[in-house]
């Protein structure tokens, strides 16, 4: 199976191009068997034992868009949407010459998503401009559980004798954003992973650390839910950049520093949308055999 790594601002994925109807080259028959697909995302995120990364994520030929994208998670579990990782499939297809247009259309199990390819000094892809769609605010829609006629802001959670005010939003998949003096490594791997099954999540939840650093900035860590912490969260960047604006924390334009780097967010008045830019970037090529890392019995 060949494959490509790419990260977005350190947001690491497998990219396993599918267009061709094969799965990376390999038979076509894993295409049709998500347990299949779950298992390879399994062994090949692996960081000592396979490639290494967040997860992988497919690109497939589309009947409604340019392109299709599917995230499958390191532990396995489908992802609806993933930000860096969307800019990365848009480097991918322009670079790797399966269109020639510098905006494109991509399919996700989020909906549609636009995406305007901005090229470098060397005409390959060096950022992308992502339109994310609408934020989401109804808890049933999120979801989260909150009780009847209660807002998604400010939540109040108490976990492990601890109060947390969480706002939650939808970026086409559940955020938690909690507003911290500072994002420490007690709060992201200790509280991370408990509020991320907590039962106020009907399908868990990324949460997310963030310190408002002034009217355009913030800093923030993230748990992503079936990865654990990541180095960057497209959707959570958008998502907390969302959050800080509803509790009158920033203007609508705002830097969202990561470990990884830094995401522009713009939450637009006029449309509702929220628009993310940041870079892309191809780091190696490879061939896998499948066989050898335990996919086939």
């Amino acid at each position: 199976m060949k494959f490509t790594k790419m990260h977005g601002i350190a947001n690491d994925y497998v990219y396993i191009d599918c267009t061709d109807g094969t799965f990376g080259g390999e038979t076509p028959a894993i295409l049709t068997d998500d347990e299949c697909i779950a298992k390879a995302s399994r062994l090949l995120s692996d960081r000592h034992c396979g490639v290494g990364g967040d997860g992988i994520i497919l690109i497939l030929p589309s009947a409604t868009s340019d392109f299709k994208m599917r995230i499958f998670n390191a532990d396995g579990s489908e992802g609806k949407m993933c930000g860096n990782g969307s800019r990365c499939v848009g480097k991918y297809v322009y670079d790797h010459n399966l269109t020639r247009s510098n905006s494109i259309t991509l399919e996700t199990l989020s909906g549609v998503k636009y995406l305007q390819l901005n090229l470098g000094a060397d005409s390959l892809v060096d950022t992308v401009k992502v339109d994310m769609g609408e934020p989401e605010f109804t808890p049933s829609a999120i979801p989260v559980n909150v009780a009847e006629g209660a807002s998604n802001v400010r939540i109040p959670v108490e976990d492990g004798g601890t109060h947390f005010e969480i706002t939650a939003v939808s970026m086409g998949n559940p955020h938690g954003v909690i507003f911290v003096d500072e994002p420490t490594d007690d709060l992201v791997l200790g509280v991370g992973p408990m509020l991320e099954k907590h039962p106020m999540w009907p399908d868990r939840a990324n949460i997310e650390f963030a310190k408002v650093l002034n009217r355009n900035e913030i800093r923030m860590r993230v748990w992503e839910r079936g990865s654990g912490e990541t180095m960057a969260c497209g959707t959570g960047a958008c998502a907390t950049a969302v959050a800080a604006m509803l509790n009158g924390l920033t203007e609508r334009r705002v830097k969202v520093h990561l470990i990884g780097g830094t995401l522009e967010i713009f939450w637009d008045p006029d449309t509702n949308h929220v628009m993310m830019t940041g870079g892309a970037t191809e780091v190696f090529h490879g061939e896998v055999d499948l066989g050898l890392l335990g996919l086939y019995k």
